[in-house]
C-alpha cells in the first residue's frame, strides 16, 4: 500500500464526528496530518471522542483536535463550529457533512410531516448551511474540499426509509450544483454508503446480519473505515480533478440491481 496523501497544514470540520462514520473520518484525516474539529449533539460523548482521537490518530497532539458541541440543524451551532475551527486552526480547508437523521420509517403516505421536515432540514439544509458558512469564513478566498455523506438510499428506492432516501437524493443533486457553482477553487463530492455497521444503522441489520450481508457481492456489511478511506482520498490532492461526483461505497450492492 502506498503512502497516504498528506493533509498536513489543513484544517477540517467533520459534523456528526463523535461516533460511527464521522469519527472514522476524523481519525483518517488526523492520520493524514490535518487538524480536525468534530461536532455532535451529546457533549460528553463528543468530548470523550475528541480525547481518544487526540491520543490515537493525532499522536498525542491535543492541539490538532477540537470538539464543538451542537446540533447540525441549529444555525447558531453551525456558525459556532465554523468560527471555532477558523479561530483554533487558522483556516477551514476541508468540510465533511456527515451529520444525519432518519426519524421516518414506513409508507410516505402515512408519514409524520414534521419527521419528514426534520429529515430534510438536517440532511440537506444543514449541509448547505455549513457550506455557506465555510465559504464565507475561508474557502471562498482560499479554496478547499467538501464531502457530503449521501447514501445508496438516495440512488435507489427503499420502500421503508423513503424520506431519508429522498433527502439523500436531494443532497446528491446539491453536491452537483455546488461543484459547478464553487469550482475551480472548491471541490464538492459525495459518498454513498450502503449499510455500515454503526449505531445509526443498527435497526437495518440487528439479528439478521448474515442475511443482510448475503445480498452484497463482497459478502459483508461495511465498516466506518471503509467509508473514511474514501473520504480521505476525495479531500486530498490525489483527487484534484474530481468534483461533482457521488461515489458508491456499497460492497457491490447496487450492482445486483437492488438494495437487498
Amino acid at each position: 500500500m502506498g503512502e497516504l496523501t498528506s493533509l498536513a497544514g489543513r484544517a477540517a470540520l467533520v459534523t456528526g464526528g463523535s461516533r460511527g462514520i464521522g469519527r472514522a473520518v476524523a481519525a483518517e484525516l488526523l492520520t493524514r496530518g490535518a487538524a480536525v474539529t468534530i461536532t455532535g449533539r451529546k457533549r460528553e460523548e463528543l468530548t470523550a471522542a475528541a480525547a481518544e482521537l487526540a491520543d490515537g490518530p493525532a499522536g498525542g497532539d491535543t492541539s490538532r483536535v477540537l470538539a464543538v458541541a451542537g446540533n447540525a440543524g441549529d444555525p447558531a451551532a453551525r456558525a459556532d463550529a465554523v468560527d471555532a475551527t477558523v479561530a483554533a486552526f487558522g483556516g477551514l480547508a476541508i468540510l465533511v457533512n456527515n451529520a444525519g437523521v432518519n426519524p421516518q420509517f414506513g409508507p410516505l403516505v402515512d408519514a409524520d410531516l414534521d419527521a419528514v421536515r426534520k429529515t430534510f432540514d438536517v440532511n440537506v439544509v444543514a449541509a448547505l448551511g455549513f457550506v455557506q458558512l465555510a465559504h464565507r469564513a475561508w474557502m471562498g478566498a482560499h479554496g478547499g474540499a467538501v464531502v457530503n455523506m449521501a447514501s445508496v438510499a438516495g440512488l435507489r428506492s427503499t420502500g421503508d426509509i423513503g424520506a431519508y432516501g429522498a433527502a439523500k437524493a436531494a443532497l446528491i443533486r446539491l453536491t452537483e450544483e455546488l461543484a459547478w457553482q464553487l469550482g475551480p477553487g472548491i471541490r464538492v463530492n459525495a459518498v454513498a454508503p450502503a449499510v455500515v455497521r454503526t449505531r445509526f444503522s443498527t435497526a437495518l441489520y440487528t439479528g439478521r446480519e448474515e442475511q443482510v450481508a448475503a445480498a452484497y457481492p463482497l459478502g459483508r456489511l461495511g465498516t466506518p473505515e471503509d467509508v473514511a478511506g474514501l473520504v480521505g482520498f476525495l479531500v486530498s490532492d490525489a483527487a484534484a480533478w474530481i468534483t461533482g461526483e457521488t461515489v458508491r461505497v456499497d460492497g457491490g450492492l447496487l450492482a445486483t440491481g437492488g438494495l437487498g
